[in-house]
């Protein structure tokens, strides 16, 4: 046992004087948390969110009591702010008193695909009278709609249209509550938890960023520190001298391994007590799914550098190797922004990234995000990696610089 914590005690320390190894590994995730924290941190503090929308009122022969003003006042209140100094979470764009509804929706529309607005809110001509419609049939029939017209290829949209779509679902139930409809006790009951030391404080950017920092700290230092130690002692033939020894290889990689999972933990350490105290983060990662998927993902990532170093010949090729790898799956995994609207080709290569299901279990499990994915994919992917990496490593991995 004591050439085993050896082997790890040298790994830390050999990490630690390497400066490219230390700047994967402490450096670039600092650099990053606190740039990003700098310029999105208040992202999700109130009054902070905002968006450009467009709303087109067709229904002008409705009355001024009737549901169709209901529905265009409460986008007007939404952008009026409640404070002095305190920006409204929409800037609501309405036609002129003489400007025909066509001719303003064309415009909002251009607007709109040059991302200069976040959604139109559309109320058809004859909502008011659908509606009353509908209340006076005997049986139900398809409630009357509005449009809601969004841009795909835009974040902001998407988020605009989901609190537009919020807002719909409580003006048809307080519609449905005027009609006599609304029975209280079928409805869907909903629950809000938000993450934090306050339950009525709400989930900030920072708690959403700090899982992904985290998990990309330990993607980089499995992608570079892992294959770049085995690698470059290959090539120094440092290696050989181990095996010289009576020590046997599956010894030398527990202790490898040990050491790698030191500098993890380190690596959290170091970035939760920045993201907690320079930035206020306030998510929290003392739950045991939590704790297991991060000791999966470090894990997960060592794997792939023991694949990279089997693939390679030399240092250089490995390290070539991981910056191939190393931007695709940073980025197409969810770790900075959504991947929902990527093209067909790359959905491909984020479906089959362990990155993905990584981020996304860390941050469902410390309630920073709600699953889309089921748990056993969750767990499947990343140790479906594990195992063909482990099998590929075991079958081509050298020991020696010579082939």
């Amino acid at each position: 046992m004591t050439d085993i914590l050896l082997l790890a005690r040298t790994h830390v320390v050999t990490a630690l004087r390497e400066r490219v190894t230390l700047f994967w590994f402490l450096v670039f995730p600092i650099f990053l948390l606190t740039i990003l924290a700098l310029i999105f941190g208040r992202i999700g503090e109130e009054s902070e969110i905002h968006f450009d929308i467009a709303l087109v009122n067709r229904d002008v022969g409705a009355p001024a009591d009737g549901f169709s003003a209901r529905i265009a006042s409460i986008f007007v209140e939404m952008s009026t702010a409640k404070e002095s100094g305190e920006r409204p979470l929409f800037s609501l764009h309405a036609p002129s008193l003489d400007e025909s509804h066509d001719d303003f929706l064309a415009r909002e529309e251009q607007a709109l695909r040059r991302g200069e607005l976040a959604a139109i809110v559309v109320i058809p001509e004859g909502f008011h009278e659908a509606v009353l419609a509908t209340a006076m049939a005997p049986i139900m029939p398809d409630p009357p709609s509005f449009e809601v017209l969004m841009s795909e290829s835009d974040v902001a949209s998407e988020m605009a249209a989901g609190i537009i779509e919020q807002i719909i679902v409580e003006v048809d139930r307080e519609i449905l509550v005027q009609m006599g409809r609304f029975d209280e006790s079928a409805a869907i009951g909903r629950a809000q938890v938000w993450v934090g030391e306050d339950a009525a404080d709400e989930v900030r950017y920072v708690d959403f960023l700090l899982p992904g920092v985290i998990l990309m700290g330990f993607f980089t230092n499995g992608l570079f520190g892992v294959p770049g130690a085995i690698l470059f002692n290959r090539d120094r033939k440092v290696l050989r001298r181990y095996w010289v020894t009576a020590l046997p290889v599956g010894r030398y990689l527990v202790g490898f391994s040990l050491g790698h999972l030191a500098l993890c933990v380190m690596q959290f350490v170091l970035l939760y007590l920045l993201g907690r105290f320079a930035f206020g983060a306030r998510v929290s990662f003392a739950r045991l799914d939590a704790a297991l998927l991060l000791v999966l993902s470090a894990v997960t990532f060592m794997a792939f550098g023991f694949l990279i170093a089997s693939l390679a010949r030399t240092a250089n090729a490995g390290m070539a190797i991981a910056n191939v790898l190393n931007m695709p799956m940073m980025f197409l995994s969810g770790l900075f922004f959504p991947t929902g609207g990527l093209p067909t080709f790359l959905a491909v290569f984020a479906a089959v990234n362990p990155v993905t299901y990584l981020v996304e279990g860390l941050r469902t499990s410390v309630g920073v995000q709600t699953a889309s994915t089921s748990p056993i994919l969750l767990l499947a992917v990343p140790l479906g990696w594990i195992a063909l990496s482990a099998a590929v490593a075991s079958r081509r991995l050298r020991w020696d610089v010579a082939r």
